[in-house]
């Protein structure tokens, strides 16, 4: 069991670098809404905040694909710009006509949590499975959106 979990947790800091990959350290999953901020290095009590990860499931939990929740892990800095976005599970019967192709999680690399997350608009459909992709868009506006109103309207913390 203590392998599986260093396993799983090993994972989650390789999913994390990949999103803040200047970052020195990454808080554990807290707050309201639940998020795993991410600081830079610097001297102990003195790590510049970065950004924050978190999951659409956590912050937009009722958001549904056509084979159920699409778990994506998204960075997003401190001047509401996604880092990244990574897709951590599914059940999407075609992911990997859609969702799981490098293409979708590469468009929102740099985007603006300001813009309309459309698809057909500023979010390409790579695929025709729409129930899925349309359901992924959402969640990732309503994450997004929700993440920048909660955590980014206060001055960030050092660690």
């Amino acid at each position: 069991m203590a392998g599986a979990q260093s396993q799983s947790e090993a994972r989650q800091q390789a999913r994390l670098k990949q999103l803040f990959p200047a970052a020195a350290a990454f808080s554990p999953k807290e707050g309201d809404p639940p998020h795993i901020t991410a600081y830079g290095g610097g001297a102990a009590g003195k790590q510049p905040v970065l950004g924050y990860a978190f999951y659409t499931t956590d912050l937009v939990p009722l958001e549904r694909g056509y084979g159920g929740p699409i778990v994506m892990l998204v960075g997003l800095d401190l001047k509401g710009m996604m880092t990244g976005l990574i897709l951590v599970d599914h059940h999407e019967p075609y992911g990997d006509f859609s969702i799981e192709r490098p293409e979708f999680a590469r468009q929102f690399k740099g985007k603006d949590v300001r813009a309309p997350f459309k698809l057909g608009e500023d979010i390409d459909a790579v695929s025709r499975a729409t129930i899925t992709m349309s359901s992924a868009a959402r969640a990732i506006r309503g994450s997004v959106r929700r993440a920048a109103r909660m955590l980014l309207t206060s001055p960030p913390a050092t660690q």
